[in-house]
């Protein structure tokens, strides 16, 4: 699904993967999202979406079609226009694709707040939903295309924890059902036992990856060597 090479950094995430990003502030985390998220351009070398993207050769306006009819987005932040509705707001990426025409975006806005659990809040205002569900409505805007790639930067971030890992039942399920490659960038290790593999990155450069047990067990080791390192 995704290859980076590049003279200091290489990553392969395969299809259908959900593979966590840990490391220090400043260690390049945010970067590698903006590489495979094609914001920003690799120096040297090359990268590898899918098929058929190859971004390093893409041109800007192939890069904005890469965008939009590929990958998802979720930030720490909501970016909700606070004027619209949450069904307007989820709407925005049909929008933006163009030939989607009125009653098929309501339809496609709607099943994605389904699956985020909240369709029975489609005409509230942002200012009217809690942080956890302002990043529920975030997700649905994300998934509306139903992406194939999913990039999510500190996506619980501004969250309590236990809204984080309503959050964290969202994104397996949307991997489970929907076999949604999703690439995650997280400071809480307590997280990083939803993802199948975990990379440590530091200084750009990835520096060790590791398979996360697929039981519970063995979770708080592997947390406590990540702290170590």
């Amino acid at each position: 699904m995704v290859t980076i090479r590049h003279y200091v950094l290489n990553l392969e995430i395969k299809e259908g993967e959900f593979r966590c990003i840990i490391g220090p502030s400043g260690s390049g985390k945010t970067t590698l999202l903006s590489l495979i998220g094609g914001l920003d351009r690799v120096s040297k070398g090359y990268l590898r979406v899918g098929p058929p993207y190859e971004l390093h050769k893409l041109s800007n306006a192939e890069l904005d079609r890469y965008r939009n009819e590929f990958l998802g987005f979720v930030f720490q932040l909501y970016y909700l226009i606070p004027r619209m509705s949450v069904l307007e707001n989820v709407e925005l990426p049909l929008i933006a694709r163009g030939g989607v025409d009125p009653s098929q975006r309501r339809k496609l806005a709607l099943e994605a707040l389904e699956m985020v659990g909240l369709r029975n809040k489609a005409r509230r205002k942002p200012n009217e939903l809690s942080g956890g569900e302002q990043q529920r409505v975030a997700i649905a805007r994300a998934i509306v295309a139903r992406p194939r790639l999913l990039l999510a930067d500190e996506p619980t971030g501004n969250l309590d924890s236990k809204t984080a890992m309503v959050i964290m039942d969202i994104f397996r399920k949307l991997n489970k059902e929907l076999g949604m490659t999703i690439v995650m960038v997280t400071h809480n290790l307590e997280l990083i036992g939803n993802c199948h593999r975990v990379s440590r990155i530091s200084d750009g450069v990835i520096t060790r990856t590791y398979d996360v047990p697929q039981v519970h067990e063995g979770i708080e080791q592997l947390i406590r060597e990540l702290t170590t390192i």
